[in-house]
């Protein structure tokens, strides 16, 4: 198990939840559109969230931001560890630096004093494509190089006393972005932020999010997530949702099953299944809705379910955990199996 480190009112490690982040792409300066995405990710149910600082007017604008949002602000920087430490007395809950590029051990040093006297985390961030010269010279850009220069800044910040310390080792290569990960957690206990980094748009981000993040995961590695997507950052939260929940590791909502269909379905899948999916209730219950072609596929295969339907020809059976409770023609079974899972979905307590 991980130490764990707190981000604001956030536990990261020693067996917390695995948390959503994710990272405003408005320009930190002003103050009133980062506002609204923030909230906008608030309620798309990020629970950490990360803005670029890259001058004093985001320090400036971070002193707005901050007293009108609810979930803790990470201050990303690059380059300038005076901003970092501006960024920590403006009430900032975490700081990320990238070592490679974050200049000598004196000016670390530096940072962490104040991140120590002000109990912030600091996150080490190392990505594949801004490694430091003497890495890359002596590793090139891999697993081990991108591992060792985190574990350089770590004993900077241990031999300051300094031990709130997450790291993450990013690349755009999913094959070796987890083999760091895996040797990390082998090398220190501290908390892993997984992600794949510059991981691209749309379906190909999502997978290569889904192989990486989801591996590790199921490894038992990682404290926190970041989906990184091109676009909308809303869709970064949905897709760190689907991960979770598909690696079992946190539930949100209800999971609809279907099988594949094959030749033995006599009925348009598809469509039940999108009808189905949008009549549940926006925040329903995390419960388990099998949808099954025939026989072969249903109450047997679809056991866990709290609540499925299989299909015949012209019937259908409703089961609940594998067992059949009724029975009835189509389409009006259909209907009916709609309106239980619904209520179910609803329901307090299954």
């Amino acid at each position: 198990m991980t130490h764990q480190v707190f981000v604001g009112s956030v536990p990261i490690g020693g067996g917390a939840p695995v948390s959503i982040q994710s990272m405003t792409n408005t320009d930190t300066r002003d103050a009133g559109a980062t506002i609204d995405q923030i909230h906008a990710l608030e309620n798309a149910g990020c629970e950490i969230v990360r803005s670029s600082v890259y001058d004093e007017k985001c320090v400036e604008a971070i002193k707005r931001i901050i007293p009108n949002i609810h979930i803790p602000l990470v201050a990303d920087i690059h380059f300038d560890h005076r901003l970092a430490i501006a960024s920590i007395e403006a009430g900032i809950a975490k700081v990320r630096i990238n070592p490679g590029n974050i200049g000598s051990a004196a000016k670390v040093r530096e940072l962490v004093a104040c991140a120590k006297a002000n109990h912030v985390p600091i996150r080490i961030g190392v990505n594949g494509g801004s490694l430091s010269r003497d890495i890359l010279e002596k590793y090139g850009v891999c697993a081990e190089g991108l591992v060792e220069s985190a574990l350089e800044h770590v004993r900077i910040l241990e031999k300051e006393g300094f031990q709130d310390i997450i790291i993450s080792l990013k690349s755009s290569n999913v094959s070796m972005m987890v083999k760091a990960y895996r040797l990390a957690a082998k090398k220190v206990a501290y908390p892993l932020h997984l992600g794949v980094t510059e991981a691209g748009i749309g379906e190909a981000a999502m997978l290569k999010s889904a192989v990486g993040i989801g591996s590790l995961l199921l490894d038992g590695i990682g404290d926190t997530i970041r989906v990184s997507m091109t676009g909308d950052v809303i869709q970064e939260v949905a897709a760190a949702k689907k991960i979770l929940s598909a690696v079992g590791i946190r539930s949100f909502g209800a999971e609809i099953i279907s099988c594949p269909t094959c030749g033995r379905t006599r009925v348009s899948l598809p469509d039940i299944v999108n009808r189905i999916s949008a009549a549940l209730p926006e925040n329903s219950k995390a419960i388990r809705i099998a949808v099954m072609g025939c026989a072969v596929n249903g109450p047997g295969e679809a056991r866990e379910a709290d609540i499925g339907i299989a299909f015949g020809s012209k019937n259908a059976v409703i089961f609940k955990h594998g067992e059949i409770v009724c029975s009835g023609m189509l389409p009006g079974i259909i209907d009916r199996f709609i309106g239980d899972a619904v209520e179910l979905a609803k329901a307090e307590k299954l």
